[in-house]
């Protein structure tokens, strides 16, 4: 194993152990309305970067909506993120 190899090896070890020690909210805290369904996770993955940037910066900005339906909700999230990136159409296109 080259040292690079086994230092990115060591930072990713270390990286996933001071995660481990994250704050992590309370789901009961969050469920006051009714759960986002699969629109809501549609523009959430249309606006994720910018979520993510203001999540950076603003501890009340999150990225996902913990009060969720479940896979509807992930696949909305997905299809929202996909339709902001190009989907994989800019893939088929490579030939």
């Amino acid at each position: 194993m080259t040292t690079q190899l086994k230092s990115l090896f060591t930072f990713l070890v270390i990286l996933i152990l001071f995660s481990s020690c994250a704050e992590v909210t309370n789901i009961e805290d969050c469920v006051t309305d009714e759960p986002y369904g699969f629109f809501f996770g549609v523009w959430h993955g249309i606006i994720a970067p910018i979520s993510f940037v203001l999540s950076v910066f603003f501890d009340d900005i999150a990225m996902y909506a913990v009060n969720n339906t479940g896979g509807w909700y992930d696949f909305g999230f997905v299809l929202g993120a996909g339709i902001l990136f190009g989907g994989g159409g800019k893939a088929s296109n490579s030939r």
